[in-house]
């Protein structure tokens, strides 16, 4: 997988690399920021900017904030009327640049026509006099102009032609290669089997289907993740083969080469911003296969796998990769906006400096979110419930449906979801830790032969914990306690039965169907609410001589 990152990257570099016989300029994206402040005044703050030839830089000006719009707009059309006449002019036309005094300060004159003054400001972004200054410019002018008129000649744009051919060619060759790359490597992916979630609610759960190794699980989503990322790498080497390519062809000609300026000035900020987001999503993905892979090593390495807690590690990895995950994506993200913010080119120590006592002002304010937070890791850090537990809170108990910093979230019997605050959790039953049981009592009646009943629920218990289809999900072999209590409905016998997390119903849906047809068999009934009434005979007799004396 690395070297295929490696190879992608290659590609892309490959997309934007210098060809040695074209004569593109592609100017740098720092140097295409705003012009830049040097001075402390907002009225007389000395900016700087650049005069572009063919969409090359020449040279650079300087003047104040409220002169240099007009400044710079005033040499850059003079410069532009000044080359497209010089352009048209015959081929063996030589270019004239002049410098004259005029009141102390060099002018600059191209073929007779003023161009510009140098000014100190000028001179002083170069740290040297105004007329070694004048004299940089009038070289480079000359230069200039000369290449650009001779970039307009016929065999020039000939030779030009042909390179953008070669590269049109060559984009369309890495682009098949990617494409095909691309088509090999769908190929190899293996779809995840899809499973249903287990539900288990209290007193009426319903039994989960088999379910996948928690390894194969992580697996999957981790080749998943891993997918994702190489699709969005794989597309953003398409971009950068078809947008690289044709932005350097636009460079390798005289006639579009400001549109390759216009184009790289306009979509600097948004280039970088997409850069950011897609590195962002990209890194989110990673760290997602990095957490999958890292947690299905440690249940291979048996690290953390015991026959008792085999069970138990399955719900936890769901719970610890969820919250892990979370927590990756929020540092993603804050990193991710950080970033951006400097793309921006804003600033971002203040920022950090606003945003912690902004930090201090809401922690202040939300102090149940934060005790919710610091109450939710404790409960994930102690493992009191994970994601599939089955639990009580107060009044309200169901399956774990899910759990992060914040909040507990239920789906009780009903199908209903409930919310709990971390915070709020004081007291939790947790039904599926580690173990269940299934608590039994059963009527007997009055009249039944007590120590017939007893050791028949007993061999009911003892041939259900040897039956193959039930004694996995059974631990030990059925407790009967004996006879619990007298009661109306007679004799209660109490039964208990240690199962795996979360099978105590089905057992002792299975325990009671056996068992009921095992006592109708032998002729035990199972009694019903039952009252005897005692009448004292003086009152009975007393009554029946006041009847017959009426």
């Amino acid at each position: 997988m690395r070297f295929q990152f490696l190879a992608i990257a290659s590609s892309m570099a490959i997309a934007v690399v210098s060809v040695p016989k074209a004569t593109a300029q592609i100017p740098l994206l720092p140097l295409l920021q705003a012009p830049s402040s040097v001075s402390n005044d907002l009225n007389n703050r000395l900016v700087t900017g650049w005069i572009y030839l063919d969409g090359r830089r020449l040279f650079q000006i300087a003047a104040s904030r409220t002169n240099f719009p007009e400044r710079s707009e005033d040499i850059q059309k003079k410069l532009d009327k000044i080359a497209q006449n010089y352009f048209q002019s015959p081929a063996k036309t030589a270019v004239k640049v002049d410098v004259r005094k005029v009141n102390e300060l060099p002018v600059i004159y191209v073929n007779d026509q003023y161009l510009m003054t140098i000014t100190s400001e000028d001179a002083g972004l170069r740290q040297i006099d105004m007329s070694t200054s004048a004299n940089q410019i009038k070289q480079k002018l000359e230069e200039d102009l000369q290449q650009g008129k001779q970039e307009r000649q016929t065999q020039f744009l000939i030779d030009q032609g042909k390179i953008a051919a070669g590269i049109g060619l060559a984009m369309i060759v890495m682009s098949w290669g990617v494409y095909t790359w691309e088509q090999r490597s769908k190929k190899d992916l293996v779809h995840p089997i899809a499973s249903q979630p287990s539900r288990w609610f209290l007193n009426s759960p319903i039994s989960p289907p088999a379910a996948q190794p928690i390894t194969t699980q992580l697996n999957q989503r981790q080749h998943q993740h891993l997918q994702e990322a190489k699709r969005r790498l794989f597309q953003l080497t398409q971009a950068g083969i078809w947008g690289g390519g044709s932005f350097f062809i636009l460079g390798l000609f005289p006639y579009t080469r400001p549109f390759q300026l216009a184009i790289l000035t306009a979509a600097q900020f948004p280039l970088r911003l997409g850069v950011v987001l897609l590195g962002t999503y990209v890194a989110i993905r990673l760290t997602y296969a990095l957490i999958d892979r890292f947690t299905s090593t440690l249940i291979i390495s048996g690290a953390l796998l015991t026959p008792e807690s085999s069970e138990r590690l399955q719900l936890r990895v769901s719970t610890f990769s969820g919250v892990t995950k979370s927590i990756a994506t929020v540092i993603c993200i804050g990193v991710g906006f950080l970033l951006a913010l400097v793309s921006l080119g804003i600033d971002i120590v203040p920022l950090l400096a606003g945003a912690s006592l902004v930090g201090v002002a809401v922690s202040l304010a939300s102090q149940n979110l934060i005790k919710d937070a610091i109450n939710g890791f404790l409960i994930i850090l102690e493992d009191q419930y994970a994601l599939g537990d089955v639990i009580t809170v107060g009044d309200v108990g169901g399956l774990v449906e899910n759990l992060n910093l914040r909040m507990t979230q239920l789906r009780d019997s009903e199908g209903r979801l409930i919310t709990i605050p971390n915070g709020e959790i004081k007291v939790v039953a947790n039904l599926s830790s580690r173990w269940s049981r299934a608590d039994l009592t059963i009527p007997i009646a009055y009249q039944a032969d007590i120590e017939k009943a007893l050791k028949l629920i007993e061999n009911i218990g003892f041939e259900m914990d040897k039956d193959p289809q039930w004694e996995r999900q059974i631990l030990e072999t059925p407790q009967v306690l004996g006879i619990d209590q007298f009661g109306d409905r007679g004799l209660i016998i109490r039964v208990w039965i240690k199962t795996q997390p979360l099978k105590q119903w089905d057992v002792a849906r299975e325990f009671r169907r056996r068992l009921k047809v095992a006592l109708d068999e032998a002729g035990i009934s199972i009694s019903v609410p039952q009252q005897a009434i005692w009448v004292n005979d003086d009152h009975l007799l007393n009554f029946q001589e006041n009847g017959k004396a009426n």
